[in-house]
């Protein structure tokens, strides 16, 4: 079943979500750079969706669209604690982030891994399609 984040009302009684929240009491900060013609324009209007499967369920964490910088800036995700020595390996929460682009048929899946306090960039170029026929004259 898919679970949009703010549907409290399926989401309290959750036990596999609920635990997944007392795992990852703090929050991680994810923003997205939609770009195409090699990073040098921004591309507004790409559809971005965050979700993690948590049990049988996929949770939706965030829906949206680049605005016309192409960013989205400050999607707030749970994440674990920070560990408490520099020589643990930090713990991590892992997204699954879709990207997709209607005009040119754009839609790639990402896997995004954040820690406690960090604030991860998910830079993403989108090649426009280019049909063979009109280029070649036909």
């Amino acid at each position: 079943m898919i679970i949009n984040v703010n549907d409290v009302d399926k989401l309290k009684n959750n036990a596999e979500y609920n635990q997944f929240l007392r795992d990852n009491p703090s929050t991680g900060t994810l923003k997205v750079r939609t770009t195409s013609a090699s990073s040098a324009l921004p591309v507004s209007g790409v559809d971005i969706i965050v979700s993690k499967e948590i049990g049988e369920n996929t949770i939706i964490f965030y829906e949206g669209k680049t605005d016309d910088s192409g960013m989205i800036n400050n999607i707030k995700l749970p994440t674990p604690i920070k560990v408490s020595s520099d020589l643990e390996v930090p713990k991590f929460s892992t997204y699954k982030l879709e990207a997709k682009y209607s005009p040119d048929n754009f839609n790639k899946i990402y896997s995004i891994s954040l820690c406690c306090s960090i604030s991860v960039i998910q830079y993403i170029n989108i090649t426009p399609l280019v049909n063979m026929e009109e280029r070649n004259g036909n």
